[in-house]
């Protein structure tokens, strides 16, 4: 009978999961607080611990990216991405997904990586590249930066469930950021094989024939070479008049080439847009030096009498609305811009959707530890590697990295495994791209016309798969190696 009543519990917990996922934005966080109150109201079980640490530096940090960004912090940011992507072509697959990990670090969103879609895709295609290359890779690992931020989501609600465990910000670091740029470069490794080049893509070819998009420049030659029809209009092999004469194509094709090359993709920067960011970026090196040296925090007496420094909580909660409020003063910013910029929304709905669904996540196991923690633990603590696989399939399921982090790791705490190997699985949330369902996956699939980064009628199959994969597999496994030179 009880374990029947515990079936029907974690059906409840699924099906708020699926409901959620259903709904969409904040709708994850308000089914998990109804699937909360059925557990409390119908099966009687006491309510868990909100995870109230949690959501609060979510909203600190995201009030303080806010005001960044309604003072064009965030522009002054994707300018710079820009030029590094746009002056590096030749290495567009290793520039572009290195400068998207980096930049969701800074800003801990992945949510500026939107900005740099159009330009990564018209740098790949001027270039003659197939885009789906730069613009899977980068996608994917703009994902790995989520966990290696300090100012992150997902990095607030593993540190408060790390406490205590002696493993804080810089031993996280330490594993999650050198075990991301190993994964970067291997995913750039095997993403730059990936797919045919663009002139030997049927579906271009298609695509150029019925006028949806024109050959490139730097294509034009080869194109007119292979399929003798003429480029597409507004290239420069097809109109330049030569009449056939191939090295005056070439010529006037390499001309065109380098013209196509010389025009940069310009990002306006609002005045002070620097200032802001400098400010936003002091704050996060702020809570990393904070983090890293532990007696420059003020120290307080415990209940045994001995000196404890506050937490690391307490401490990006301060840093970060103090930065929104320098950023606010210094720019001279109307505090009603903050709460109208867009990242401010999109916290929200990350922060909503942590609180709900690991409430009912906490309600549910604290209240099942025997039937449901020790047998999981047991299967952890025997294969491991079933953490990462967990956390693979739940983000991919929940599409919140956050809201895993909550429901898995205190399973995985629980379980006895050491927190090293804990910190080197837990990237596996990039597990979050398993399906179409991000607005950066949506984004780059209908901003490359030539039709090669794309979606299929397998949900789990699309241009961010293998990418993924990749990644999942490289960043858990340098994680691993990483950790065993981490001291705790």
């Amino acid at each position: 009978m009880d374990i029947l009543i515990i079936i029907l519990q974690a059906c409840v917990v699924l099906g708020a999961i699926v409901m959620g996922v259903r709904t969409g934005g904040i709708g994850l966080g308000l089914w998990g607080v109804v699937g909360t109150a059925i557990l409390v109201f119908v099966f009687q079980l006491p309510p868990g611990s909100p995870p109230i640490d949690a959501f609060f530096i979510i909203i600190a940090v995201i009030t303080a990216s806010s005001a960044m960004q309604a003072a064009g912090g965030i522009d002054y940011l994707v300018s710079i991405a820009s030029k590094i992507i746009q002056r590096n072509p030749k290495r567009l697959t290793y520039v572009a997904p290195l400068v998207a990990f980096v930049f969701t670090v800074l800003s801990g969103t992945s949510n500026i990586f939107f900005a740099l879609i159009p330009v990564i895709n018209e740098t790949a295609y001027r270039n003659g590249q197939r885009p789906e290359r730069s613009l899977a890779a980068s996608t994917v690992t703009s994902g790995l930066g989520i966990t290696a931020s300090p100012v992150s989501a997902a990095m607030a609600a593993y540190l408060v469930l790390m406490d205590g465990t002696g493993y804080g910000l810089p031993q996280i670091l330490l594993i999650t950021i050198p075990a991301a740029i190993v994964a970067c470069l291997v995913t750039s490794l095997v993403q730059q094989r990936i797919g045919k080049d663009l002139l030997d893509d049927p579906e271009y070819i298609k695509r150029v024939r019925a006028g949806v998009v024109e050959v490139p420049a730097v294509l034009a030659v080869e194109y007119e070479a292979k399929y003798g029809t003429g480029a597409a209009a507004g290239s420069s092999a097809a109109a330049d008049g030569s009449g056939g004469n191939v090295e005056s194509s070439r010529a006037s094709a390499r001309s065109a080439a380098k013209a196509d090359k010389a025009v940069m993709i310009e990002h306006a920067v609002p005045p002070g847009g620097k200032t802001a960011a400098m400010i936003f970026i002091a704050g996060t090196l702020l809570v990393v030096v904070l983090g890293l040296f532990p007696g420059l925090r003020p120290a307080f007496p415990d209940a045994e009498g001995e000196l404890v420094p506050i937490s690391m909580a307490t401490i990006i909660e301060m840093v970060m609305f103090t930065a929104a409020l320098v950023i606010i003063l210094v720019r001279h910013v109307k505090p009603s811009l903050v709460v109208e910029q867009p990242l401010l929304r999109a916290g929200y709905v990350a922060a909503v959707a942590l609180f709900g669904i690991a409430w009912m996540a906490d309600t549910f196991i604290s209240a099942n530890e025997e039937t449901i923690v020790k047998p999981l633990g047991e299967l952890i603590e025997a294969q491991p590697l079933w953490l990462a696989v967990a956390l693979f399939i739940v983000a991919g399921l929940t599409t919140s990295q956050s809201a895993t982090t909550n429901t898995l790791i205190p399973i995985a705490l629980a379980s006895g495994l050491a927190p090293g190997v804990i910190t080197a699985m837990w990237p596996s949330l990039i597990g979050v791209w398993l399906f179409p369902a991000n607005g950066s996956q949506i984004a780059s699939v209908e901003t490359d016309l030539t039709g090669s980064t794309k979606l299929t009628q397998i949900p789990v199959w699309h241009s961010f798969t293998i990418p993924m994969l990749v990644s999942w597999a490289s960043v858990v496994l340098a994680g691993l190696l990483f950790q065993l030179v981490v001291p705790a």
